[in-house]
This record gives C-alpha cells, structure tokens and sequence, in this order.
C-alpha cells in the first residue's frame, strides 16, 4: 500500500502545461460555472438547510422529552448528521479554487467528512428496516433490537467510527507535511480510497436499501394498514431514501470515474473536474433537501409547522382589527 505514490496527480485546471487557447477558455467556462453552481448552493440551500436542521433539533428535542419514539430518535440522528454536512460544505466556498492544506489536516478533514457522510446512510438504513418491522408482528428478535434505538445508534456510530478510519489510512501515509489542494475526498488518496467509499458508502446500502423496499412491497403484513395507508403515514422517510439514492448515485458514479482515471494514471481534462465539482455540491444539496423534507413531511414537525402558522395568522387579523377600531376611534374623537 504504501508503494502507491500519488505525487503525479493533480488537478487539470492547475496545470502548467496549457499548450492552445482553447484549453485556457475551457478552464475559464469550467472555472466561471462552478462558481455559480457554488454561489447558488451557498446563497439558497445552505440557509434553508440549516434554518429546517435547526426547526427540527426543536421539535424533536421536544417531543422527545414528552414522547420517546424510536423513530422521532432516529431522525434527530440523521439530522445531526445532516447538519454536520452542511457545515463540512462550507469547503466549497473557495471553489473553483481549493483548499491549502497538508496532508495530514487534508487527511483530518476527511475522516470527520466520512463519518457524517457513511453516518446518514446507515441511520436512514436502520429507519428503513424501523419502518418495514412495524408493519409485522414484533415477535422476532431482530424486531426487539429496532425497538432499543440507542443501542441501534451506538452500533451505526461504531460502524461509522471503523470505516472513516479505514478511508483515513487509505488517503496515504507518506508526505503528510506537504501542502496540497484539498478536497474533502482528497485528489491524492490511493484509488483503494474510492473503491472501499462506493462499496461501503453506496453499493451495500443501496442494495440493503432495495431489499427493504422489495420486502416492503412483495410481502403482505397481516393485521397491518395498507401499503398506501403506511407510506401515506411515514412520506418523509422514503422521499428521503429517494433523493438520498439520486444524488448519492451521481457523486459515487463520479468517484469511480475518477478512481479509473488515477488507475490510468491520468489527471482527465477539466470537464471531468467540472462534473465531480458539481457532483459534490449535489451531495451537499441532498442533504440540505432531507432536512427540509423532514420538517414539512414527518408528521410531529408538520404538526408543529401548521401550529405555528395558525398562531400567525390569527395574530394578524386580531392585529388588524386593533389598528382599524384606533384609527376608526381617532377618526371619531378629531371630527368631535
């Protein structure tokens, strides 16, 4: 492992070795609409993301108080998570420049990355498999582990815990006190690096993803609502494994893409760049998405969402209806 030097490697738009004008006006176009795609997702997803995060933690921090709801538990986790993503993008900031870092902080940066990126997807896992164990008798013993969150959250922050660790490793270990643009997903991590991420991060929670979906929709659940009727009652949770699934497939589509670049030894051109660019952001965007979903779909923090906006509405009339007798009384009291 430590034989894989990755000293070559580098991004084509900091390349000295532009040899027409076309290539310096394709670098300027990619350069122009990253930052764009940036300066959108920072000036519109980013506040809407974290102001839903923030609306969420709330609302479940007090209904778990009131209510303990393994589910309502779960998705407090998952929104931690997806908070800790939104900040983690605020390294796209400098886009279409990177990040001057060494190898060892580069190395730091994405561990913590990892953790919130393989954390959200094994939490909406286990929210899946909550979800599908509820419409059948809870008499198996898998069914009275998802009634015991805790533990089932203490596991996914072990699992999360061993591979973030292993992704860390795979970034390299030679060179850490030289300075590199960083990426979170470094440019210079072994191509091992990439391959463990899809398969871990993507391949087998999908396919856990489709089981349950498969299941869900293939097996009959006696004494239990309709299928309609269970989706109806939790919609947040599969449009969330939907947006979840799309994004995640594109930006993981991309890191294979690269992963065979680097096993070609070549640096591609900068529209590949272009494309895992904005394949990142995508992730970000995805995250920001479920936050909001969670808010208007689950049904506690829609609940508390309508509450609020019925407060606000009947303080506006009541407010009008003050001003109007004022004025009607001022009106009075000048004619007099």
């Amino acid at each position: 492992m430590t034989s894989q030097n990755m000293t070559w490697i580098s991004y084509p738009s900091k390349s000295q070795s532009f040899n027409s004008t076309e290539e310096i006006e394709a670098v300027i176009t990619s350069q122009n609409i990253i930052s764009r795609v940036m300066h959108c997702y920072i000036a519109f997803f980013v506040p809407t993301g974290l102001i839903a995060g923030i609306c969420i933690l709330i609302i479940f921090i007090k209904n778990h108080l009131q209510n303990r709801e393994s589910l309502d538990l779960l998705l407090l986790h998952f929104t931690i998570s997806n908070i800790i993503m939104i900040f983690f993008s605020f390294t796209v900031i400098s886009r279409p420049d990177y990040l001057i870092a060494t190898h060892l902080a580069c190395s730091v940066l994405s561990f913590f990355f990892n953790f919130g990126y393989f954390n959200s997807q094994y939490v909406l896992i286990l929210t899946l498999l909550t979800l599908l164990l509820k419409r059948f008798p809870p008499s198996t013993a898998l069914c009275k582990a998802t009634q015991r969150p805790i533990l089932c959250v203490g596991l996914v922050l072990t699992c999360t815990f061993c591979l973030s660790l292993t992704e860390a490793v795979l970034v390299g270990t030679d060179d850490y006190h030289l300075e590199v643009y960083c990426q979170l997903d470094p440019l210079f991590a072994w191509p091992a690096y990439e391959i463990v991420k899809f398969i871990f991060g993507f391949g087998i929670p999908s396919l856990l993803q489709i089981l349950c979906f498969i299941v869900l929709w293939a097996k009959e659940a006696p004494e239990a609502p309709s299928l309609q009727q269970h989706v109806r009652t939790y919609p947040a949770v599969y449009a969330i494994s939907a947006t979840m699934f799309i994004c995640r497939l594109f930006y993981n589509v991309m890191i294979l893409f690269r992963t065979a670049l680097k096993l070609h030894r070549s640096i591609g051109t900068t529209k590949n760049e272009l494309v895992m660019n904005i394949a990142e952001i995508v992730l970000f965007c995805e995250s920001c998405a479920s936050l909001v979903v969670i808010l208007f779909f689950h049904k506690p923090c829609k609940d508390e969402v309508l509450k609020v906006i019925h407060r606000c509405r009947r303080k506006t009339p009541a407010n009008n209806h003050l001003e109007i007798t004022e004025a009607a009384l001022t009106h009075q009291s000048g004619s007099q």
